[in-house]
């Protein structure tokens, strides 16, 4: 399998995705294939060789421009068609790789894999989704940021996209939620009230609404949303975890006896430090168009480049792209029923 990676994104620069790339053909049968400055790359490179096996099994395309973290996403693309992101990309839509990872600009990734690849058939607009910890495992969300004013199918076919990506925890018929302001029926804006009439007439595993403090118990393994919604609780999320962290660190700093009792429970707090940390999920899918991508955070460290570009080879060894289209096919007849 190869994995083409967007080796100038990102904040902590090439030195971090390198180890990032170097860490996942370690752990699984893949290559990478680092895309950016060639001169750059080879100089990180050269300065690894002698010791480390799974230099062999990365190899480097030169792309001369990059797109940076401040530029417009659609006009740069437009203009710098030579740019690390779009030449990852155009080496999945001309098969040489099988999926392309950016910690880069985001806007830039995601209208990068729509020029180069498309959109699937049946899809009005590809999505994001978010990979969530929960009280029992992870959920995922969907859309996260993508699109900010969505209609009723689009949020449909988020349900339909997120459900077959769920698919990667061995998940056959996922639950999907759908984000609310409560419970019962009828609950919501006209955007969730005509979405829940979509979802409910379709063959999907429809749960029905969700609350936002139901996010984290880990009763549906699919939550749908706009992604003006959805970006904010990622956000959110992102936040408390940081926030909710230091509270605890300085609480124990206040007294002998919490420093103790930290000392005697730090194999707990690293545990669930790990558990929310955006780095063990990788980054995010971009579902929707005729390929895989994921989108990282940009301030990704090696461990999350690792795990993304793991994320995109289980994406190919699970279909998922298939998966999606044979969804999208099976519930256009509902979608069109309901409209």
């Amino acid at each position: 399998m190869q994995i083409a990676l967007d080796a100038m994104g990102g904040d902590h620069g090439p030195e971090e995705l390198i180890g990032g790339a170097l860490l996942a053909v370690r752990q699984a049968n893949l290559q990478v294939t680092l895309v950016g400055n060639q001169h750059i790359l080879q100089a990180h490179l050269d300065r690894l060789r002698g010791g480390d096996k799974g230099l062999s099994q990365i190899k480097i395309v030169h792309a001369a421009e990059v797109v940076e973290m401040g530029e417009s996403p659609v006009e740069a693309i437009r203009r710098k068609k030579n740019s690390s992101v779009v030449v990852a990309f155009d080496l999945v839509r001309q098969g040489l790789a099988d999926a392309a990872v950016s910690a880069g600009n985001s806007g830039a990734t995601m209208a990068a894999a729509v020029r180069k690849l498309g959109r699937m058939e049946h899809v009005s607009r590809p999505g994001i989704a978010s990979i969530f910890p929960t009280l029992k495992k992870p959920v995922v969300m969907m859309d996260v940021g993508a699109n900010v004013d969505c209609r009723p199918q689009h949020l449909f076919q988020f349900a339909v996209m997120a459900s077959a990506f769920s698919h990667i925890f061995d998940i056959n018929r996922p639950r999907i939620g759908l984000l609310s302001i409560g419970e019962e029926v009828g609950k919501g804006n006209t955007l969730v009230k005509e979405t829940y009439a979509r979802l409910a007439a379709s063959s999907l595993n429809f749960v029905g609404n969700v609350e936002g403090r139901d996010v984290f118990q880990g009763n549906v393994d699919v939550i749908v949303c706009d992604g003006f919604v959805g970006n904010i609780c990622l956000k959110l999320s992102e936040g408390l975890a940081e926030a909710a962290m230091q509270m605890l660190k300085d609480e124990i700093m206040k007294s002998t006896a919490a420093k103790i009792g930290y000392f005697l429970a730090r194999p707990a707090f690293r545990a669930f430090a790990k558990r929310v940390d955006y780095a063990e999920y990788g980054g995010a899918p971009l579902l929707g168009v005729n390929g895989i991508g994921i989108i990282c955070h940009g301030k990704s460290s090696a461990e999350a480049i690792k795990n993304a570009i793991l994320e995109a080879s289980k994406m190919v060894e699970k279909r998922v792209n298939q998966k999606i289209t044979a969804g999208l096919a099976a519930n256009a007849q509902d979608e069109e029923t309901v409209s």
